[in-house]
């Protein structure tokens, strides 16, 4: 069976023309986003050793480092400790460290041990459970400004 060939319009020195200056247009577009960005950013390093843990409730404990659109947070769960219900609009990945937690999020309950991440969107309704002592690198975006501004009452058991 033959293939058929298909009629394409033949390149203008015009059309090569626009593609080009489009290109440099974008590249130019990225050069200037990106310089603004580096200029606003600052590099940071820090120790988790140097940043105070903050006692939540008495079996909750967390850390957290804010970069300009991102967040971590080392979560220190001891057995038994509850997460209740909540919501929010920053995207979550939760990795275990080491222990594990019980979520329950989208009608599903899942466990997630040492070495594994779990990847909640944004505004789903989750809970969680320590089912041994746990510490879990939580990276949120954006970063969370009610752990920021301390009014996220929900993890200091006040309503």
């Amino acid at each position: 069976m033959a293939k058929k060939k298909l009629k394409t319009k033949p390149k203008t020195k015009t059309s090569i023309r626009a593609k080009a200056k489009n290109t440099k247009s974008h590249s130019r577009a990225k050069r200037v986003v990106a310089k603004r960005a580096a200029v606003t950013a600052a590099l940071q390093f820090i120790p988790w050793h140097t940043i105070p843990l903050e006692d939540l409730n008495p079996l909750l404990q967390r850390q957290f480092v804010v970069g300009q659109e991102i967040m971590v947070a080392r979560v220190l769960l001891k057995k038994g400790c509850i997460v209740p219900e909540h919501s929010h609009h920053n995207e979550q990945l939760t990795y275990i460290l080491d222990g594990a937690l019980k979520f329950w999020i989208d009608g599903k309950e899942i466990v997630v041990h040492s070495g594994e991440v779990l990847c909640i969107p944004a505004h789903m309704p989750h809970k969680a459970e320590a089912l041994e002592d746990t510490v879990d690198l939580d990276v949120f975006n954006p970063p969370r400004a009610d752990w920021i501004n301390k009014t996220d009452q929900y993890l200091r058991g006040k309503k």
